[in-house]
């Protein structure tokens, strides 16, 4: 839907932009702010007035002159106003049919084949009509962040499980315990432990687990068999041995294993691994010089000192794909997405040349565990029609509609019951996922988290390259950490000294 959009500032006033609202039943609330600020204020100059860059319509964007608009309607409030109030009426119907009509924002490939579980989910539930808005990636984050300082959030949407802790803290997501208690499908036992936690915040679930995604790790097979191996080690010390062994199989110039510095997820991997909670005093600062971390320094640093790894910024390897397939590069930790990566792009001679494993740990595979990624759907709480979009929730948990969805995308399911399905149990390499999903751990559960990421990227990066050794960036590192949580010490010094008044 479009809602009126009337803007006063300094004096000023003219012009309505017409911008995305809160589906049919936003009108009423967009033409309160329009009456109030294009009918009542004084029209002063014919200006040009552009629409709001974040908010415009595709095509809109241009500035509106007052010239543009009927000079009747502009000249005399009493006309403008009569033509809002049909506007706003008619708004007001919903879908136009008595339907009730929730959006629905899901991000890239997501948004577009969602459409079509969609109109399955309208079929069984009539007197629902779905609007959904297909959001990129990358603008993702600032738009829902904008929509929710704007109070024109969707009913339900697609969040990264990363993001979870950051709209709880911004009290724009709905907690959802009640509700899961009183539903027959959304049950967290359902769901892969690790990747349910993702979604929990001090004991209270906000998210419902969509699909998933880890880490393993991708290799080529036939070069580990000609080194001596008929399957991956489990353990980090056989694991080098085995990387080792490749190498030489494989020649000079080549690599056992490609470790990008431009990627901070394989670093907090081998933390984890090592035991490491990154953070430390309830998530306040960091633990990145603790034994632990440094533990899992010491090992993926290593790789590098003995050329297993090629010692280079991330992107001086253009196509992996291609290097992968020359033998430059015979190991890489990555996600899903590259199962059908590889597929297409290695050449069929070579399709039986690599496969997929479990990440090996430290101590063996028990300690092997890795990322607990994917997309979660929430209910803002500004919707209005909160319990029309759990029963989308509910509808798009199912197991059967979430092994559609990985038909249509790729995408792994989240429930535990969607893999007793053939399709994923009969391919090894997807199978694999399976099991990592087992040994899965979420990252420290807060707002920050993402830029602490790309700190640990830059430090990881510098003792790559040779450019800090590994204890001062490691402390460095937590010097930034703890400068970036600051505030969050503050709030909770506040809230424990809150508490022990209250006592």
């Amino acid at each position: 839907m479009l809602t009126c959009f009337g803007r006063r500032a300094r004096g000023w006033h003219d012009g309505l932009a017409l911008v995305p609202d809160r589906g049919a039943r936003g009108w009423s609330t967009g033409l309160t702010r329009a009456l109030a600020g294009a009918i009542l204020a004084p029209v002063r100059s014919p200006a040009l007035i552009p629409a709001p860059p974040s908010l415009a319509l595709p095509g809109r964007g241009r500035r509106v002159r007052p010239a543009d608009q009927p000079r009747a309607c502009v000249r005399r409030p009493a006309c403008l106003l009569a033509l809002l109030l049909g506007l706003a009426l008619a708004g007001c119907r919903g879908a136009g049919d008595g339907r009730t009509t929730i959006r629905f924002w899901a991000m890239g490939r997501e948004g577009e084949v969602v459409q079509e579980l969609v109109r399955d989910f309208e079929r069984e539930n009539p007197a629902i009509h779905v609007v959904v808005q297909q959001i990129p990636w990358g603008a993702a984050h600032e738009k829902l962040l904008t929509a929710h300082v704007g109070r024109s959030t969707p009913d339900v949407a697609q969040l990264g499980n990363t993001w979870i802790a950051e709209f709880t803290a911004l009290r724009a997501i709905e907690p959802l315990d009640r509700r899961i208690a009183a539903s027959s499908v959304v049950r967290p036992d359902c769901f892969f432990k690790g990747i349910w936690d993702t979604n929990v915040m001090d004991g209270v679930a906000y998210g419902i687990p969509w699909y998933v995604d880890t880490r393993v790790l991708f290799y080529r097979r036939d070069l580990l068999a000609r080194a001596g191996y008929d399957s991956m080690p489990g353990s980090w010390d056989e694991w080098r041995r085995a990387m080792e062994a490749v190498q030489r199989v494989a020649g000079k110039g080549r690599f056992a294993i490609f470790l990008p510095t431009n990627e901070y997820t394989p670093w907090i991997v081998f933390g984890m691994q090592a035991g490491s909670p990154l953070l430390k005093e309830g998530d306040t600062r960091g633990a990145f010089g603790e034994p632990a971390y440094r533990r899992a320094a010491a090992f993926y640093l290593d790789l590098f000192r003995r050329g297993l790894a090629p010692a280079v910024q991330g992107a001086s390897i253009a196509n992996r794909y291609q290097e992968f397939e020359r033998g430059t590069i015979n190991m890489y930790i990555s996600g899903p997405w590259d199962v059908g990566e590889f597929r297409r792009r290695i050449a069929p001679a070579l399709q039986s040349s690599w496969a997929t494993a479990p990440l090996p740990g430290p101590d063996g595979p028990a300690t092997g565990v890795s990322t607990a990624g994917g997309s979660s759907l929430v209910l803002f709480r500004a919707s209005r029609h909160p319990d029309e979009a759990w029963r989308l929730v509910e509808f798009l948990s199912r197991p059967e509609q979430q092994l559609r969805f990985w038909r249509l995308t790729g995408d792994l399911p989240a429930r535990v019951e969607a893999w007793r399905d053939t399709a994923l149990t009969n391919d090894p390499n997807v199978r694999t996922f399976g099991r990592q999903l087992e040994r899965v751990v979420s990252t420290p559960r807060i707002p920050e988290w993402e830029q602490i990421s790309l700190r640990l990227q830059d430090k990881v990066e510098a003792m790559v390259l040779g450019h800090a050794p590994a204890d001062s960036a490691l402390a460095a590192l937590d010097r930034d950490v703890d400068r970036i949580l600051e505030k969050r010490r503050w709030l909770v010094e506040r809230a424990r000294r809150r508490a022990a008044g209250a006592r």
